[in-house]
């Protein structure tokens, strides 16, 4: 059966989250909006932006290693897919799907596996015939519109998540573990509060290169 996303939630706030499904940190920063929605009146508005087309189109495959441009190309596969189901089953259907994907891909760790997105698209209910859009282009213009929506606002010198909240375009927040309960709700109300501050634009610490992305 075909997951479509719920509208009977009138109180709720759409949290636009543009998300490429590769990237581990959006998966984690996706998992926090998601525990936010168990203790705020949010939701998540699930978009697509794809890295691929931001660090190989708009970036020119500046600065890339071969290792990262491989990487970035191989991108494209699991973004067409999310455009594909998007087209033929609406937005709502990007929610159930990327949580399929991201599973495989980041907990399970299983980036390799050319099952993941058939075993993804028939948990989320949608066809498996949907993996084909991976080797075509038929999709991408909706990907770039799509992408454009949050990048022509927060600009091409970040990456994702982007997050809209109060108005405001966001990167981040890049955070690992994700944290739960009430403590994802209080990082919640504070980039509420920054993003409602005029004339806000930037809070950011150097990351600390040992520090890898933790599923928990």
């Amino acid at each position: 059966m075909l997951i479509m996303m719920t509208t009977g939630q009138p109180d709720r706030e759409a949290v636009p989250f543009w998300f490429d499904p590769l990237c581990p940190w959006a998966w984690i920063t996706s998992r926090w909006l998601l525990e936010v929605e168990q203790i705020r009146p949010v939701r998540a508005d699930w978009r697509i932006m794809s890295l691929a087309y931001l660090n190989l189109v708009q970036r020119e495959g500046k600065g890339l290693s071969k290792d990262y441009r491989d990487l970035m190309t191989k991108a494209w596969g699991p973004v067409r897919v999310c455009a594909a189901a998007a087209e033929y089953g609406g937005r709502g259907v990007l929610g159930p799907l990327y949580t399929a994907i991201g599973t495989r891909l980041h907990n399970q760790r299983r980036r390799d596996d050319p099952s993941v997105i058939t075993e993804a698209l028939s948990e989320a209910g949608l066809p498996e015939s949907l993996a084909e859009a991976a080797a075509s282009t038929q999709f991408d213009q909706l990907i770039r519109d799509s992408h454009h929506e949050a990048f022509n606002e927060v600009g091409l010198d970040v990456g994702t998540p982007v997050l809209q909240i109060a108005g405001t375009y966001l990167f981040g927040p890049v955070i690992t573990p994700a944290p739960r309960g009430e403590a994802a709700g209080r990082l919640w109300d504070g980039l509420v509060m920054v993003a409602s501050t005029d004339g806000f634009f930037e809070l950011k610490r150097s990351r600390d290169r040992t520090v890898k992305p933790s599923f928990e």
